[in-house]
């Protein structure tokens, strides 16, 4: 699902403005006292699960049909939003930064699954 409003999508917001309108809406509700990382981790994982519920028993065809599927593809966005929603929400808890941990995790896969061993492939025999 496309926003309406171009200025509002992934080419022009940054991980910032969105971990401060997550913590906005926390400190409005007053539920940072709710927030501890065990209890945010577990909803992450709940909403992870919920996400894979649309896609259970499907193959693999099936599941990437979804994306053509107006209705079948808001309900999965709107999951994705809530895991987004809470690693955000967990990230703002524990005071790491997004974007650095992003970057050092794919430095570490980089090495870990050389593209010349795993091209095409998931595991190597």
């Amino acid at each position: 699902m496309q926003s309406p409003d171009s200025n509002l999508d992934d080419s022009a917001t940054t991980l910032a403005e969105l971990r401060k309108q997550v913590a906005e809406f926390v400190e409005a509700r007053d539920w940072s006292k709710f927030h501890a990382p065990k209890n945010i981790a577990m909803a992450l994982a709940i909403e992870a699960a919920e996400l894979m519920e649309h896609f259970q028993w499907m193959g693999v065809d099936e599941s990437r049909d979804i994306r053509c599927d107006p209705q079948k593809r808001e309900a999965v966005s709107e999951e994705i939003a809530d895991v987004f929603c809470y690693t955000m929400a967990l990230a703002n808890e524990l005071q790491i930064d997004l974007s650095t941990i992003f970057r050092a995790k794919m430095i570490k896969n980089t090495i870990k699954y050389p593209s010349a061993v795993y091209q095409g492939r998931y595991k190597v025999e």
